[in-house]
């Protein structure tokens, strides 16, 4: 029997992907988690066979979970289901060890696509993700600025671009105001900029916001 951990915040979300599952030949155990510390202690606690997680989640993201549930279960086979375009997370997270990178505004043929793919043992990436990725690994030398940030200050990065304040984005990441400010100092620095205004003009030039 496979068992698979479905991890978003929205039940909908939740059942929608259980419906995919309970569509297949094979016998499929369902976990779910709506938030990262139930997610990994379920991984903790069980062998699963495949996760599907979101980026966006209470008090963490979803990429550290990733980070940390590759850790915890090194074989564990990981798609990413998100809000955010392939342009805006899904090199980071195949860094991190996903196995697969899909929109949850992909028609649900994709998405069966993709699970099953990843069930063989293999990887999911779309074709224009793929051919970013030749791109740019044949541009390895000229990363652009939002490239160098470590994860935590590319999320920080990408909520002051949509017009969040440190108290929000401290409030959303549960960190505090202090913690916040000094990843904005931080990413203003490597990104050679002064302003929020800057930031949010970077982001829109470069979709890496909506």
């Amino acid at each position: 029997m496979l068992k698979v951990l479905i991890v978003d915040d929205h039940e909908i979300v939740r059942d929608g992907v259980k419906k995919i599952f309970d569509q297949m030949p094979d016998k499929v155990f369902i976990g779910e988690a709506s938030n990262a510390g139930e997610a990994l202690r379920l991984i903790r606690e069980q062998d699963w066979d495949m996760a599907v997680l979101d980026i966006t989640l209470e008090g963490r993201n979803g990429l550290d979970v990733l980070k940390e549930a590759r850790q915890l279960r090194p074989k564990l086979a990981v798609l990413i289901l998100s809000m955010h375009a392939e342009q805006q997370y899904a090199l980071r997270a195949f860094k991190a060890g996903a196995s697969g990178y899909i929109t949850k505004v992909s028609p649900r043929q994709e998405l069966v696509e993709a699970i099953n793919k990843i069930l063989k043992g293999g990887k999911y990436v779309s074709p224009a993700l793929a051919e970013k990725m030749i791109f740019d690994f044949s541009r390895e030398s000229e990363k652009d600025p939002h490239e160098i940030l470590s994860d935590r200050e590319y999320q920080v990065m990408c909520l002051l671009a949509s017009g969040k304040t440190v108290t929000d984005i401290a409030e959303c990441l549960s960190l505090s105001d202090k913690t916040i400010s000094t990843y904005r100092a931080r990413v203003l620095e490597k990104m050679h900029m002064k302003t929020n205004a800057e930031l949010t003009y970077y982001a829109m030039q470069n979709r890496l916001i909506e």
